[in-house]
């Protein structure tokens, strides 16, 4: 784990924030964080670590320390699956810690918490902390009423989604999810202004074992991302993910082109690490 160089300005402004209606902060990764305007506040898959290099190669500033957190800036914590750059007990455990929140997770990510990385051993955390959640579920987060919905990963043991509904609209985090089956009906079921939707390239990744270099596909390609945004029915696409590793990063810009001739998603939200959209 490194230490951030942007200080702790980003947790201290979604601390200070009072949005309208919903503000989102882009972690970069898949991370974000949701602040409602009555002060509720959820972290999505936040990663702060450097991955394993010279596999994993991280490409963007660790953008906060999660010791910096302050109480008052979060009330949940959620992974949407198991891989170590969406449950990570060094970017998770401490804001656990520090701030009392809640963790939500498949059973796959409460695996790696309580087995692989045992993180209450490491954290002055408590097992009452922990929910696991599965497609079906609807959980009530202050002013949020998420439902936990099936997405597809093949790379990933128990991947799930999150639809988090509020008084001024929805919002979808996909995780890591290519194009699925049930698209096309949640995007009949919920009205989404903002999707969430990973895109990357396909690169060249040293293997696990040989470390000789391997054609992977992490990540949906242009094509797969407008397919998921127009199965959804999106108001604003959010593309993620595509400025993490090395090898995977891709330009965002190029899903206009794809997007063009559809009728969804309706607009484009192009962000950065560290940037904040609002509903």
């Amino acid at each position: 784990m490194t230490v951030s160089d942007w200080g702790d300005w980003l947790p201290t402004a979604v601390a200070d924030a009072d949005p309208e209606t919903v503000a989102i902060w882009y972690l970069g990764c898949n991370g974000f964080v949701i602040k409602g305007s009555e002060g509720t506040t959820i972290w999505i898959d936040p990663y702060v670590g450097l991955g394993d290099p010279p596999r994993t190669i991280r490409m963007i500033p660790v953008p906060f320390d999660p010791e910096d957190v302050p109480e008052s800036a979060a009330d949940a914590v959620l992974a949407t699956h198991e891989h170590t750059d969406h449950t990570h007990g060094p970017s998770q455990g401490p804001i656990l810690e520090r701030t009392g929140a809640d963790f939500y997770a498949p059973d796959d990510s409460l695996a790696v918490a309580f087995d692989d990385e045992n993180w209450l051993d490491s954290y002055d955390i408590s097992e009452s902390q922990f929910t696991e959640v599965a497609e079906g579920d609807t959980i009530a987060i202050g002013e949020f009423s998420i439902d936990v919905v099936e997405t597809q990963d093949a790379d990933s043991t128990h991947p799930v989604g999150y639809m988090i509904q509020h008084e001024s609209g929805t919002i979808f985090h996909a995780g890591d999810s290519k194009p699925a089956d049930n698209f096309a009906d949640l995007g009949e079921e919920y009205d989404i202004d903002l999707g969430i939707l990973a895109f990357g390239a396909i690169g060249n990744i040293p293997d696990k074992e040989t470390r000789e270099p391997v054609r992977t596909k992490w990540y949906a390609t242009e094509n797969e991302t407008i397919k998921s945004a127009s199965d959804l029915q999106l108001d604003r696409l959010l593309p993620s993910h595509w400025d993490m590793w090395k090898g995977m990063t891709a330009d965002p810009t190029v899903l206009h082109h794809h997007a063009a001739s559809y009728a969804y998603p309706q607009a484009l939200e192009i962000v950065e690490i560290g940037d904040r959209v609002e509903l």
